[in-house]
């Protein structure tokens, strides 16, 4: 994984009404939709930010708000039960805050229900006197990351435990950028992170070699039912130009399936989808480029996009079209969000990144996913595989949410943290989804990742049996080294979490694949159905959950948002509490401090 997870403070403010569960569950009020016009809406949102930035400064004590800071509304999400929650990023003395994210609760009156802060300390730095130029700063980033430096920004960064002034840059090399974090008064590199979410770790790729193993994913049979745009049928006879056509993909790994597309003139058609915001996938032709704009349009006479192999280069395009487009309709459908970041703005593509890249991932820099070839060794073809691209595309949402960051980083990019290894549970939590919403039969729905990867252990990683995954070293369960746990690996214990909330323990088997999910205290727990977890885990992200949430912190989200839906005294709140502490997370055994 590379996660972008410094990134400059947002002040624009996105509306969210959307919808807190999945069709069939029982919420605690009806859905309002989003009938509401533009302007009501904006009214509406204008008037709840300004609430919640008084109630802030109001209630100092409890959200660390001081003198000197200015929060800036990022998200505005309008429940239908009433309840109103107002996500900032903050600055202060002008200076962007990093770890400064807060979300300050409201009930429907608009009065203050209580906060969830990133930093548990007030961000003023010890001194604001920086002792480093901003050009020394970008030098120190530039010997870091190997690469070239961009201007040094001075920044309050509150991570970790305390305060300093620092400088962040942004060090672009051959593979993409990297944002470096410079002690403003000691030179110290506090921080220097890849911008973009790998699917393949360093160490996973090293594990592979070690291991002799090769990334062959097995093709696709078969065909799928071509689907319907979001906005309706489409029709391929269009007398005006550009309209909406159905399309067929020949894809490498999921057989033939639908895809909605672009008829931009009689018998001309290219690969972008107007019924789901203009959604596109390009061809980045063997370049290295994080400009969408850059990338070739994938266009055809025939309005099929390619052979079911290698050969064709469309091939791979429809893969990844098709699992962005399932991935957006998963969450438009399941939970009303239009889009990657609720904007609704497109989701894009480019396949065949770069030479020989062995790797597929979610790039904030172009707000796209890029996928490698492979390198034609270990990774023998693209990374288009259904649950990666809902995996990675997950990454870009938990990115315009709670912005879920790892801890540190090592040498060799290896990514750490209790917050980094929930980022990546949550997007195999989405990510499993996006099969089970998909069904398609060429990729049964499962919650296993990564099971068409050709791996001998038949999977990357799987949620009812973290530890079964003896490439990466996937935790089971909860213990104080968690903290020191190489994110992928540590990912096991939410996303086992989330298994046994939905399915429960012991043996079952869906769909022909067989479970066992075992508890750390040995105890029973009767799952309350994929449905309800998922609405749980997707309010709690989008509701309770800030840049530095633990696993700890993660038990107390969810069990917010459970209450939120279900009620305090419900089955479904008493199962969260239940599914954490057989995964050894509960309130007792919650670190006195953080790290």
């Amino acid at each position: 994984m590379r996660r972008p997870h410094i990134r400059s403070v947002a002040v624009a403010i996105a509306v969210t009404t959307a919808a807190t569960g999945l069709a069939g569950t029982a919420f605690a009020g009806p859905s309002t939709g989003v009938e509401r016009s533009s302007a009501s809406a904006t009214t509406n949102a204008t008037a709840v930010v300004e609430a919640a930035r008084t109630a802030a400064f109001a209630h100092a004590t409890a959200t660390g708000v001081s003198q000197g800071d200015e929060l800036h509304a990022q998200d505005v999400m309008i429940d239908p039960e009433g309840a109103r929650h107002v996500r900032f990023v903050r600055t202060h003395d002008g200076m962007p805050v990093l770890g400064g994210d807060l979300i300050v609760h409201l009930d429907h009156k608009l009065a203050y229900t209580g906060v969830t802060r990133a930093a548990g300390h007030a961000v003023e730095p010890a001194t604001t006197e920086a002792k480093l130029t901003a050009d020394q700063a970008a030098a120190k980033a530039a010997q870091a990351a190997k690469g070239d430096a961009g201007t040094a920004q001075l920044v309050v960064d509150a991570r970790g435990g305390s305060s300093a002034l620092a400088y962040q840059v942004t060090v672009t090399d051959q593979n993409g950028t990297n944002t470096v974090v410079i002690d403003a008064v000691t030179g110290k590199v506090r921080s220097n992170t890849p911008d973009s979410d790998e699917f393949l770790s360093p160490k996973l790729l090293e594990s592979l070699r070690k291991h002799g193993e090769t990334i062959d994913p097995a093709a696709g049979n078969g065909s799928a039912s071509p689907e319907a745009g979001l906005l309706g049928s489409v029709s391929s006879g269009a007398t005006t130009y550009p309209s909406a056509a159905m399309g067929t993909g020949k894809t490498l790994f999921v057989g033939s399936v639908g895809l909605t597309t672009t008829a931009t003139s009689r018998g001309h058609y290219q690969l972008k989808d107007p019924s789901r915001y203009g959604t596109e996938t390009r061809d980045a032709k063997g370049s290295y480029t994080e400009k969408f704009s850059a990338g070739a349009k994938f266009t055809s006479t025939t309005n099929v996009w390619g052979n079911g192999t290698t050969s064709n280069r469309a091939s791979a395009a429809a893969d990844a079209q098709y699992g962005i487009t399932q991935t957006l309709d998963f969450y438009k459908k399941t939970f009303g969000r239009k889009g990657i970041a609720n904007n609704s703005k497109a989701a894009q593509g480019m396949v065949h990144w770069g030479k020989k890249v062995a790797n597929a991932f979610w790039d904030p820099t172009c707000n796209c996913m890029l996928y490698g070839d492979g390198d034609g060794q270990t990774f023998k073809k693209p990374l288009v595989v259904l649950d990666v691209t809902g995996h990675e595309l997950t990454h870009g949402v938990v990115d315009a949410t709670a912005k879920l960051a790892p801890t540190y980083v090592d040498s060799d990019g290896n990514q750490y943290g209790e917050p980094g290894a929930l980022n990546e549970s949550l997007a195999d939590i989405f990510g499993s989804n996006v099969e089970f919403f998909s069904n398609n039969k060429n990729d049964t729905p499962d919650y296993l990742i990564g099971e068409k990867l050709g791996l001998a252990q038949k999977f990357l990683r799987r949620l009812d049996h973290p530890s079964l995954d003896k490439l990466e070293g996937t935790i089971d369960y909860w213990s104080p080294d968690t903290y020191y746990t190489e994110v992928h690996a540590g990912s096991g214990v939410s996303s086992h979490a989330y298994y046994l909330l939905a399915e429960g323990s012991g043996s079952k088997t869906i769909n022909g694949v067989k479970y066992y999910s075992p508890t750390y205290d040995n105890s029973t727990v009767t799952g309350i159905g994929r449905t309800k977890a998922t609405a749980i885990f997707y309010r709690a992200l989008t509701r309770y959950m800030v840049s530095t949430t633990s696993f700890h912190d993660a038990r107390v989200a969810t069990l917010k948002a459970a209450k939120d839906l279900y009620g305090a005294n419900s089955t479904e709140y008493k199962t969260v509490d239940k599914a954490w502490a057989a995964v050894d997370v509960t309130a007792a055994n919650t670190p006195a401090a953080r790290h």
